[in-house]
């Protein structure tokens, strides 16, 4: 019987899972943030280990929505082309962008071990996979793009795929990146913010947000907070933002979680030692999991109607294990145990959007994280932080609005 919810929240025990009231009444602070997911518990513990107080509002439980959905994946670049990058917003911009990720992946990592946060966070490199020649050329177009700027990527030719990873594919980009628990570090991450003087509130979805002069109003049914500044890191439709969605689009993605492979299937796919990213359109992301079991993710689509998400999520399931039969035959007959679907906003050039508008001079932004993987809530979280203190660093502003107005 498949076990159609995220198996991060599904496996964590409902009686250790991290509880906090609903806001009630006025509370005051320097800074408010809206989502109570990886992005919003690193934007409050990067803030309160800088000695700022946050309040933090999630609609629903800490960690209970796209985190716990997502394929736990700290990846040093983009989901995106760095050629078309360049192309679009000039090659020092980039550099500076994807050396930021870089940055953001190493630092992630670093603080989930300072935190003492317990993830099962672990190496595991990611393969930008290319299934046939032409594929391949283009591939190798970007890597060398890559290289010429300085990036720390590696070419894998068609054998070597074939030695190591057990792959038929004409080649593939070699980018470092780790797996982790997304859901326990996002409860562990909140943990270490409140432990440092965050207030946590769930059941608190954001009805209204106010700007004054001075300070920024944020209202819930049954309380309000007043602060100085506002992180947005919430995909939610929030009303007083209607006008960003114009920037956004909403897509539906889809993972299943096989049954732990018998041990002669193991023998046939190579060391697992690597994470997978298919060249198909939407893209594909495979990683090994340590009890011998592949959780595969992609089939995205634009977003769909509540009342039909049960029938299309059966119906991508079994897409989603044909696919992984098709790159893994051995995988064939192998049945899922979980599946489950989740959202992302991915912004019109699929590159985040991290910092200030024009238009809300109070509102600090963290949006637009696509298939970009967990680094980008570390960034945002040092980013916005430099924000608030008008601090900014180098080629900070390529990661905000202005990159695309």
């Amino acid at each position: 019987m498949i076990r159609h919810k995220p198996y991060w929240l599904d496996r964590f025990p409902k009686t250790r899972r991290p509880s906090y009231p609903r806001l009630r009444g006025r509370v005051e602070a320097p800074v408010v943030i809206i989502g109570g997911g990886l992005t919003g518990a690193a934007c409050a513990l990067s803030f309160g280990a800088a000695g700022i107080r946050t309040i933090v509002l999630e609609a629903d439980r800490v960690g209970a929505g796209a985190t716990a959905g997502a394929v736990g994946l700290i990846r040093e670049d983009f989901d995106a082309s760095f050629v078309e990058t360049a192309s679009s917003h000039g090659l020092r911009a980039s550099r500076l962008l994807w050396q930021g990720m870089r940055r953001a992946a190493l630092d992630f990592a670093a603080a989930l071990r300072r935190f003492q946060v317990r993830c099962d966070l672990a190496p595991q490199d990611l393969l930008l996979l290319a299934r046939d020649a032409p594929a391949a050329k283009s591939l190798r177009k970007e890597y060398q793009a890559r290289r010429d700027a300085g990036l720390d990527h590696t070419w894998i030719s068609a054998a070597a795929l074939t030695r190591q990873a057990a792959i038929d594919a004409a080649g593939a980009i070699r980018t470092h990146a780790a797996v982790f628990d997304p859901f326990r570090a996002c409860a562990g991450l909140a943990a270490a913010a409140s432990a440092r003087g965050a207030g946590i509130y769930e059941s608190s979805a954001v009805e209204r947000i106010r700007m004054g002069r001075k300070h920024v109003e944020v209202s819930t049914r049954h309380g309000v907070v007043q602060a100085e500044a506002v992180i947005v890191a919430t995909s939610a439709r929030l009303k007083d933002l209607r006008a960003l969605r114009r920037h956004f689009r909403t897509e539906h993605s889809y993972a299943v979680l096989t049954e732990p492979l018998p041990a002669g299937v193991r023998r046939e796919l190579g060391s697992r030692t690597t994470a997978v990213r298919t060249d198909r359109t939407p893209p594909q992301f495979l990683r090994w999991m340590t009890d011998d079991r592949v959780m595969f993710a992609g089939a995205d689509q634009a977003e769909i109607p509540a009342r039909q998400r049960e029938k299309v999520l059966v119906q991508r399931t079994g897409e989603l294990m044909y696919e992984l039969s098709v790159l893994y035959p051995p995988i064939s007959g192998a049945m899922p145990e979980w599946s489950w679907d989740f959202s992302h906003d991915t912004s019109v050039d699929g590159l985040p959007c991290i910092g200030v508008h024009r238009n809300f001079p109070r509102h600090l932004f963290a949006l637009g994280h696509g298939r970009h993987g967990a680094a980008t809530a570390w960034l945002a979280a040092r980013l916005l932080l430099r924000h608030f203190r008008n601090e900014p660093a180098r080629g900070d502003e390529f990661f905000g609005f202005g990159r695309i107005l």
